[in-house]
């Protein structure tokens, strides 16, 4: 029924274009259009430039039309990437919009750099919860907590509302001056601070006139989100008429939720990389509050077709560029041509976990072989290399892990693991899950059926018996490996693929407590890792993965 509901309501709106949809003027109607967590994804579901298709034909219907962001556009892809915002920036100031507010992602390329972009980017930006306590300078000093528009002669309050998770959900240190946070998004007291701040904001809000509240939320609906979801924020607050909400990247049609009051707010979310455009209908006589998903638009504006091309120009330029160079190669296979990186260690696997580990700042990096796709060859190494070892885009992530959690992985991923690796020119005992390590090392006894269960969707389950074939597990701590003890608590670096999602049926990790949900992009790990360290240290391989 939900499904139909939404056609009908698409072909709405998609009349009222055309004026045919209400008896009075559309004109008297507010239509704002909104996006959320695009992460550089202007070709998806919605093209970008039918994105500005879809805006100038409301404009061309209705007197006031506002397009505002939810946060998490500068980073994700590489037009984010390799221009640290710059490309995002430029395409978003073309596109033409009103208000934004920020994400966790934002923060990525670092305070220096968001806010330079914060300074090229033409929206008004709202962020209503950031306290600074440092000694520098606050980014956020000239940001307000809330934007009032007046449209149609009606007051519409905007605020922006950022996940108090952002210090660890981006690079922590982003957030620190001497090794202290100085940045803080409200994150006390088991939620009840942000729901404090808000409300303080909301009721300033009201004070100054506002007839609806809007909140850009940069919380998520997901119950990874904790207290800091959107559902929790509006079931302690009053005042909020409506939440447009990103991070979890969830598609929400359009839920109601109760206030503290028990008065109904509308909730709406369009998911990631343009799976769909939102938009928030006003009606000024009634005061009803209607949302719509929009996941097609075939109308293109060609202007921003070509500011594209433009820029995918320019990203050909830079992928191009020079990163390192090497005389040897970093390979996914033996000297044959037969794949190792899914059964044996090898030296680009040896490079991802410690591009995660050090990305991460943990004791130990994983990475899961089948998620490292291609050899780079030796001579000069480009941006494009790197996106074809790492096509995926994952974001770094870490956890807290016992030393037994870490035993389990590793049996699972050594669950097909065999003595020999290659029979008559294939490769055997392959597995994607299989495990590449930094600050580890263990053997492998074959001889050992393993005994890990796979339930029927093939996710990890236990164990059949109290057999093991990984053994003589050691941990790297300062310039020694130290046997790993069961019961200690180690830091675990590696994707959000691996450890959150949980990629390749690995859910090990998933009940850890985490310390980063999303960081740096894998690729941006290797490129910074490359650029500190250099290659040299991965001519051979080092004897972390034994096979016996």
């Amino acid at each position: 029924m939900k499904k139909i509901a939404r056609i009908l309501i698409v072909l709405l709106i998609a009349l009222s274009l055309f004026g045919c949809q209400k008896k009075k003027k559309q004109t008297e109607d507010i239509y704002i259009v909104f996006t959320s967590d695009v992460h550089c994804g202007f070709e998806g579901n919605i093209n970008w430039s039918s994105l500005k298709a879809y805006v100038n034909k409301l404009k061309s219907k209705h007197n006031d039309v506002l397009l505002v962001d939810c946060g998490d556009y500068l980073q994700g892809g590489p037009t984010g990437t390799l221009s640290k915002g710059d490309f995002v920036v430029k395409l978003m100031n073309d596109m033409g919009y009103d208000i934004v507010t920020v994400g966790n992602h934002e923060f990525d390329f670092g305070m220096e750099r968001l806010s330079e972009l914060m300074g090229e980017m033409q929206a008004d930006i709202v962020v209503s919860n950031v306290a600074y306590t440092g000694n520098k300078e606050n980014i956020f000093k000239d940001t307000p907590e809330y934007l009032i528009r007046e449209v149609n002669g009606v007051k519409i309050g905007f605020l922006g509302i950022l996940t108090p998770t952002t210090t660890v959900s981006s690079t922590p240190s982003n957030f620190m001056e001497d090794g202290k946070y100085v940045y803080d998004f409200y994150s006390g007291n088991n939620g009840q601070d942000l729901y404090d701040k808000v409300q303080e904001v909301v009721n300033e809000v009201r004070k100054q006139g506002a007839d609806y509240v809007i909140a850009l939320s940069h919380l998520g609906s997901a119950d990874k989100d904790g207290v800091y979801n959107s559902i929790s924020l509006i079931s302690h607050t009053e005042g909020i008429d409506a939440v447009l909400d990103g991070h979890s990247h969830s598609v929400i049609f359009e839920d109601e939720y109760p206030n503290k009051n028990g008065e109904d707010v509308v909730v709406c979310s369009v998911g990631t990389k343009m799976e769909n455009i939102g938009t928030v209908i006003i009606d000024d006589t009634t005061g009803e509050i209607q949302t719509v998903l929009i996941s097609q638009y075939d109308e293109e504006d060609q202007e921003t077709l070509n500011k594209l091309e433009e820029i995918n120009k320019d990203l050909d330029v830079i992928l191009s560029t020079k990163v390192t160079e090497t005389d040897f190669d970093l390979s996914i296979t033996d000297e044959e041509g037969i794949r190792i990186v899914r059964t044996r260690e090898c030296n680009i696997g040896n490079l991802f976990a410690d591009a995660f580990r050090y990305a991460t700042g943990t004791q130990i990096g994983v990475d899961n072989g089948g998620g490292i796709r291609a050899s780079i060859k030796a001579g000069e190494i480009t941006y494009a290399d790197l996106l074809e070892a790492a096509p995926f885009q994952n974001q770094t992530a870490s956890v807290y892990a016992t030393g037994q959690q870490i035993l389990d992985y590793l049996e699972f991923t050594t669950r097909n693991t065999q003595k020999i690796y290659k029979l008559d020119g294939n490769a055997v005992g392959e597995a994607g899950c299989f495990a590449q390590v930094s600050g580890l090392k263990f053997t492998v006894d074959t001889s050992i059926e393993s005994a890990v269960m796979l339930d029927e969707n093939q996710l990890f389950c236990g164990f059949s018996s109290d057999a093991r074939r990984v053994k003589d597990v050691y941990v790297l701590e300062g310039d020694e490996y130290v046997p790993i003890d069961k019961e200690k608590t180690y830091t675990v670096g590696s994707t959000n693929y691996l450890l959150f999602e949980p990629g390749d049926g690995n859910n090990v990790f998933n009940d850890c407590e985490p310390i980063i949900f999303e960081g740096i992009t894998d690729v941006e790990a290797l490129k910074n890792y490359i650029e500190e360290f250099g290659l040299e240290q991965y001519r051979t391989t080092e004897g972390r993965i034994n096979i016996e």
